[in-house]
């Protein structure tokens, strides 16, 4: 399938907390059901006003959303229901375009990612014990080299 990629704009708010929801829940089983709910709120505040870009299919429907800040990748989901068919891939070809080296972090415990951030290139530079709120998640520190 193709995707187009597009800013986000405020009538995509909902769409987005409903890919992060199900994409959260499809691979993020590690978290603790406290955690869970924790990061949902905090991530609420933030997400449906970030300036993301969008994977959109061709009726304008997002199917996966990545925040990019510079050349560093702080969030890349994608409708686990569309896992597989590129949306994923589109989304980090156009950041590519912009940044010929990407840095990511992934959850250690977050199998799926882990693979798709290493077929698309990626490589560990580092690791950290806790995640970025300081959880007990670890986290692969990522690099795409050029």
């Amino acid at each position: 399938m193709s995707y187009r990629i597009r800013p986000s704009a405020p009538h995509d708010a909902d769409r987005i907390m409903a890919i992060w929801r199900g994409a959260v829940d499809a691979t993020h089983d590690f978290l603790s059901d406290a955690d869970r709910v924790a990061i949902e709120a905090e991530v609420a505040r933030f997400l449906p006003t970030a300036p993301l870009l969008l994977a959109i299919d061709a009726d304008d429907w997002p199917i996966g959303f990545m925040l990019l800040d510079e050349s560093r990748i702080e969030a890349l989901f994608v409708d686990p229901h569309h896992h597989g068919r590129g949306a994923g891939r589109a989304l980090l070809a156009h950041a590519l375009t912009h940044h010929p080296v990407l840095d990511a972090d992934v959850n250690a415990q977050n199998a799926q990612a882990a693979g798709f951030y290493a077929r698309m290139g990626f490589v560990p530079v580092g690791e950290s014990d806790r995640d970025g709120q300081g959880r007990p998640y670890p986290l692969i520190h990522l690099r795409r080299p050029a």
